[in-house]
């Protein structure tokens, strides 16, 4: 399984990015895709994922403001992030494993949860 991420970069607070993460080596359409990132410092903390049949589930601090999305046809998944902040800075890795990704259940956040990462893009936001 292979995870590649792309889309990452510096922007200005209040700007946006849109990052993509290709899969390949996997049945795309049966795994759920995560989106973690790790700051300097910190532990590596879930942001966003998608499960197999497009239901999504985000942490509370991007609710509202990030959107993630799979194109099976491409075997891609994007994170569209909007209205970025100083603390989104990070390192965004992808992720993948044949898991559920569920809201209600708040499942799919862990890092534990995913077997295979991708090598993580930088977001800088400056303010």
């Amino acid at each position: 399984v292979q995870l590649m991420e792309s889309g990452g970069g510096l922007v200005q607070a209040g700007g946006s990015l849109r990052l993509s993460c290709v899969a390949s080596g996997v049945t795309f359409d049966e795994y759920a895709i995560g989106w973690f990132r790790q700051a300097p410092g910190k532990e590596r903390e879930g942001v966003s994922c998608v499960g197999s049949a497009g239901n999504t589930h985000y942490d509370d601090s991007v609710k509202g403001r990030f959107t993630i999305s799979r194109d099976n046809a491409k075997n891609t998944v994007y994170l569209q992030m909007n209205s970025l902040k100083p603390e989104d800075t990070a390192v965004y890795f992808c992720t993948a494993d044949e898991i559920i990704c569920d809201a209600s259940l708040d499942y799919g956040l862990g890092p534990a949860n995913y077997d295979y990462w991708g090598q993580g893009t930088q977001v800088t936001v400056s303010s």
